[in-house]
């Protein structure tokens, strides 16, 4: 084996040599036929080949440093998570003290103590207070980013602060898990370096993030490796710093020149046993995609803003145009973002209805669901699912369905995947359960859970009337759309 490695290093080697030195020779014979354009190919190709010369030299040279440094830090994690995993449950990721105060990691601990011991109850308080301390969570994907404080605060500025680092971190990540945050720790604290100072909020856009601090991708890491350079930091500040609109930089240019409106709508539903409608509300949000140059001026208006409640907004946008004639006034940050959300209350209607029907006697629980349109959108409705929790007690279920797959999960959960609603039936779903010897009857009765997609329409309602631009070179394309989905729709039974 060592001498096949051997015979590979050396055809490794003496090509890389060999490649350069026929780069020289082709770049002898074009500039002795004065040949410009050759001679140019030539250069840029022996400045590749030497590159990589320099390169693998410098990594042949530090191979043996870097192998044995990673042997004893792959020994050396291994035995710490192994400690670690006989004497905590959690781990703490990531540890940022922000203030000249240093926070003494025994608060995670507490923490964590009183989380397994009162449960999810506990997990999802947004503010905690401690024996010593204020606590601030927010969860995200399963990773919980806790901040603290000694002083009284503001907590929605701790809250959104937190909620902000989390969408930067997936925004640039392209995802949020342990895996990617260990991956890319340096990222992340030089993340955190920008976004606060000595506790204070300080620069939380995305987009002026981007410019200071480079996103990671292929590219990067290999330069690191060859370079040594762990830094992405820019060593120039980015023009929007200092600006009036820190969220777009000042001499944006874009060759597409247009925007896109889109209305984003959750349905939330609950229909108790008698069929009666309990709950009815959307949370949407105003989604804008903006490719637009210089300093751009916009204006939205609705054809029907009054039905809005809870409104929430970018920074971008100016309060006191929506205060007094309820119109978006603002300008765009450079690319995609969330203008607004906003609540549309005590609706009336729903686009399907569910109908479960469940009747156990002798150990047998006969259950037939039928769904159907009852408001019509007027638009195809997809990707409709009906999903609910075997009660418990149920070891087996039987169910077939006319139209759509159905499935039991490992968890004892029934999915029901239907798809486009048909239009010739509607579709039903019929089977029995089967109950546990000693049990006559079913006590507990599941919750039905429906998923559906309607695009092209924003079940709330609400209509755009016109999107104004100023201050533009050109006149832009201007796109709307509108998708409403199933939020927290339960039907019980």
């Amino acid at each position: 084996m060592a001498r096949i490695n051997q015979k590979d290093s050396w055809l490794f080697w003496w090509t890389l040599y060999l490649t350069a030195v026929a780069w020289i020779f082709f770049g002898i014979f074009s500039l002795i036929r004065f040949q410009a354009d050759y001679l140019l190919v030539v250069g840029v190709c022996l400045t590749l080949s030497i590159a990589n010369i320099v390169g693998f030299t410098r990594c042949r040279k530090d191979a043996k440093k870097q192998l044995q440094a990673f042997a004893t830090q792959t020994i050396a994690s291994r035995f710490t998570s192994t400690i670690q995993s006989a004497f905590s449950v959690v781990e703490v990721m990531l540890e940022k003290q922000l203030t000249g105060h240093r926070v003494d990691r025994s608060i995670c601990a507490w923490f964590w103590e009183q989380i397994i011991s009162q449960g999810d109850s506990f997990k999802f308080m947004p503010v905690i207070a401690s024996p010593t301390h204020y606590l601030f969570q927010v969860v995200r994907d399963g990773i919980t980013f806790l901040a603290c404080t000694q002083v009284e605060m503001p907590p929605l500025m701790a809250t959104e602060f937190l909620c902000r680092v989390a969408d930067v971190l997936s925004d640039y990540l392209g995802g949020l898990n342990e895996d990617m945050i260990k991956d890319n720790f340096v990222i992340v604290y030089e993340l955190l370096d920008e976004m606060i100072d000595n506790g204070f909020p300080l620069t939380t856009e995305p987009n002026i993030l981007r410019e200071m601090i480079a996103p990671p991708n292929i590219v990067s890491k290999m330069l690191s490796v060859v370079t040594g350079s762990t830094s992405n930091v820019s060593n120039t500040l980015p023009t929007a710093t200092s600006s009036f609109v820190p969220w777009r930089n000042t001499d944006s240019k874009s060759s597409s020149n247009e925007v896109y409106v889109g209305l984003v709508e959750e349905m939330d539903v609950i229909i108790n046993r008698e069929g009666n409608l309990v709950k009815c509300e959307i949370y949407g949000e105003v989604e804008v995609n903006a490719h637009l140059s210089g300093l751009p001026d916009l204006t939205l208006s609705f054809a029907n803003a009054s039905i809005l409640n809870d409104v929430r907004f970018h920074p971008c946008v100016r309060l006191r145009p929506w205060e007094s004639e309820q119109i978006l006034s603002f300008v765009p940050p450079d690319g995609q973002f969330k203008l607004m959300s906003y609540r549309v209350k005590n609706l009336k209607n729903t686009p399907i209805y569910v109908k479960p029907q469940l009747s156990s006697d002798s150990g047998t629980c006969r259950l037939s669901v039928m769904v159907g349109i009852k408001a019509d959108p007027k638009k195809p409705i997809d990707s409709i699912t009906v999903d609910f929790q075997l009660p418990p007690g149920v070891i087996s279920a039987n169910l077939t369905a006319n139209y759509g797959t159905v499935n039991i999960l490992a968890d004892k959960t029934c999915s029901w995947s239907i798809g486009r609603m048909p239009k010739d039936k509607a579709p039903s779903m019929s089977g029995t359960l089967a109950l546990e010897a000693g049990i006559e009857r079913l006590h507990v009765f599941p919750s039905f859970k429906v998923g559906f997609r309607i695009m092209g329409v924003a079940l709330s309602g609400l209509k755009i009337d016109k999107l104004d631009l100023k201050n533009v070179p050109q006149r832009p394309y201007k796109g709307f759309r509108a998708l409403t989905k199933a939020g927290e729709y339960e039907i019980r039974s």
